[in-house]
């Protein structure tokens, strides 16, 4: 019998669809975090674009968790293009309150899965997107505390990148318990 290297996808319910969505999501907002990174490292302000790079990855793993997830659950990932994102900015506002926004709308993304699971009786669906849950609990609040910080520093931006140098902000991605990224996390 000669091994076939092709998964029997399983049908894919409404919530694998949304998951598959989500790889999409996680992706962008990695690239949108990219693009503030990249602003600002190009404006000489280290602490922010160290700040965001870690953002970046940290969605990056987000999305390889839920390829993970769905290949465990022999639902076959699908890896999508993104749009393109946001690279033309004005002030640090700006950009930190468009990260608040982001974070904001995956939370709903999220919210959404964890109802979609429970609405088709998917126990492990549920129970996977748990801690995407409490993670935008910390997102959410990283990213609105940052925005006070900038919005305090007025305009003082060495303020900001005092702030981020003394403050130890997010788990630079050592939740051990986080679900496993394919690939390993980076």
């Amino acid at each position: 019998m000669a091994f076939s290297a092709k998964k029997i996808e399983q049908h894919e319910s409404g919530f694998h669809r949304l998951l598959q969505e989500q790889v999409a999501n996680e992706f962008a907002a990695s690239q949108q975090y990219i693009a503030l990174a990249v602003w600002f490292d190009n404006n000489d302000l280290p602490r922010l674009a160290k700040h965001f790079y870690a953002q970046s990855l940290e969605e990056r793993n987000h999305a390889m968790m839920i390829v993970q997830y769905l290949m465990d659950r022999d639902v076959s990932p699908r890896i999508p293009g993104i749009e393109q994102v946001r690279n033309d900015f004005g002030d640090t506002r700006e950009l930190v309150a468009l990260a608040l926004e982001q974070e904001r709308e995956v939370t709903r993304e999220i919210e959404a899965l964890a109802r979609t699971a429970r609405e088709e009786n998917d126990y492990l669906g549920e129970q996977f997107v748990q801690w995407f849950l409490k993670e935008q609990v910390e997102e959410v609040s990283q990213m609105s505390t940052l925005l006070n910080v900038v919005d305090r520093s007025n305009g003082n931006l060495f303020d900001v990148e005092n702030y981020l140098y003394r403050e130890s902000v997010g788990d630079a991605g050592e939740d051990a318990t986080a679900p496993p990224a394919a690939g390993g996390a980076l």
